[in-house]
């Protein structure tokens, strides 16, 4: 895939990572600051409700609002981030997930939510959501020369998974010790500091191609709507493994984000306790974080179908869930389903990133994003009427089965077995542009905000965590 500007721009010395790129290092940094308190937001938002009203029901209408403007949504929020620079895209929608979070906030904590109120707040923040998605998960391979692309997503996603494991522990002792309404706070305040710090992240966006590929040197004036929609479906439907494991996540986030995200608040509050389901929750982004180091060792030639396999482990919490809600087992189940959901993750960017080119990814992150989301808002409004017909216990194994036999038969498509990732032609490098790395490592006074796509469940406010982290992969 050719580039903008000159391959040699893009190459970092021999040896160097991704830390020596300016534009990588502050995309880090606005990321995992964004995760810090948004890790704390599913936890809060379904608390609040079930303080509200303690109904099931209505905790999977208001996650589902966002769900469904997520999805209703994406699509054109791949071109708008085809469209325009990625940073300044990023740079409003989390100012605009900021806002709406603070509004959350202060209706919770002024006592004056309502279920209707939380249902527009959050179909606002699900649109902020799907605008941001595409450019924050195609920004990644113009940060990076393409041979470290592998090294930038495991880097990226275990200090995502750093920031996440804080923010929860944290979010969850500030939930119980003074009410869901402030962990909302911290959530807007975390967003509104992101996006300070996505403004310094600069990085040439994708040069718009002619032809089979072939780069024309500047950007080219934008067609319709419809027809880069047109150009990104090819780009998704024309690769059997893209559509596979799409198809694979749809079921596996409707049964994985109704049992955790809707059932798993329930089941805290009638065994073990909120504080304890916060920490149980971050037990699985320490499995991401440990997840993250072995990505960063292990660089399996079929990483995808290994990571497609390893999302049926993803079962286990939801098994324990049902049979055995006690915390330490818990806590063992969720970091485990981490660990393995990792590898998958990051097997999925590198997959997209080195296969689609530049220029349409975000709109093919987009359509990946449509197609997992898609069934997210059914399993969220299913599983509470059904645990009221048949039980909790009935309903979350149901869950657990449809996650196994959804991931082996994705994993018994030959495309997704055999495919490989490995490092690129060294000019398939991007460019970067000149004194990027004039940019400091870290901003002043940030250390101790960075820490070392649970990617957020769903109904948190993150605009910037991709779909494939967890089996939200949102």
């Amino acid at each position: 895939m050719a580039t903008r500007g000159k391959a040699a721009q893009g190459r970092a010395p021999r040896g160097a990572g991704p830390f020596a790129s300016a534009p990588f290092r502050w995309l880090l940094t606005a990321r995992t600051i964004a995760t810090l308190g948004n890790a704390a937001a599913p936890i809060a938002l379904a608390f609040a409700v079930l303080d509200l009203t303690g109904s099931a029901v209505d905790l999977g209408i208001v996650v589902a609002s966002r769900s469904i403007a997520n999805v209703a949504v994406l699509l054109f929020g791949g071109v708008i981030a085809d469209r325009l620079p990625k940073h300044v895209l990023l740079v409003g929608t989390s100012l605009a997930a900021a806002a709406t979070q603070a509004a959350v906030a202060t209706l919770v904590l002024s006592g004056s939510a309502t279920i209707p109120l939380l249902v527009v707040l959050s179909v606002l923040n699900g649109a902020v959501a799907a605008v941001s998605f595409p450019a924050s998960a195609a920004i990644v391979p113009q940060t990076v020369p393409m041979a470290q692309l592998r090294p930038a997503n495991a880097l990226l996603r275990l200090s995502l998974n750093g920031g996440a494991i804080l923010g929860a522990s944290l979010g969850a002792l500030l939930i119980a010790a003074v009410g869901p309404g402030w962990g909302l706070a911290l959530n807007a305040a975390s967003f509104a500091l992101a996006g300070v710090f996505f403004a310094f992240v600069r990085t040439p966006y994708a040069a718009r191609t002619t032809g089979a590929g072939a780069d024309t040197g500047a950007t080219a004036p934008a067609g319709s709507v419809l027809r880069e929609l047109r150009e990104g479906w090819q780009e998704f439907s024309s690769r059997t493994w893209v559509w596979v494991v799409v198809a694979q996540f749809a079921l596996v986030n409707a049964a994985f984000v109704g049992a955790i995200a809707v059932l798993g608040p329930l089941v805290a509050d009638d065994s073990f306790g909120r504080a304890s389901w916060g920490l149980i929750i971050a037990a699985e982004t320490v499995g991401l974080a440990l997840g993250g180091l072995l990505a960063l060792r292990w660089r399996p030639r079929h990483a995808l179908g290994i990571g497609v396999g390893l999302v049926a482990v993803t079962a286990l919490p939801i098994v324990g869930l049902a049979l055995v809600p006690l915390v330490p087992l818990l806590v063992v189940a969720f970091l485990i389903g981490g660990l393995a959901i990792e590898q998958f993750g990051v097997a999925w960017d590198q997959s997209l990133q080195q296969n689609i080119p530049q220029d349409k990814l975000a709109r093919v992150y987009s359509y990946d994003a449509v197609g997992s989301f898609i069934a997210i808002p059914v399993g969220e409004i299913l599983v509470g009427p059904l645990a009221h017909a048949f039980g909790t216990t009935p309903v979350l194994l149901g869950c657990a089965a449809v996650i196994v036999v959804a991931s082996f038969a994705a994993l018994s498509t030959r495309s997704v077995r055999r495919l490989t990732v490995g490092v690129p032609p060294a000019d398939a490098a991007p460019a970067m542009p000149p004194g990027a790395d004039a940019v400091p490592a870290v901003p002043p006074g940030a250390d101790a905000a960075v820490g070392p796509d649970h990617a957020v469940p769903a109904g948190a406010a993150d605009p910037t965590v991709p779909p494939h982290p967890a089996p939200d992969r949102a």
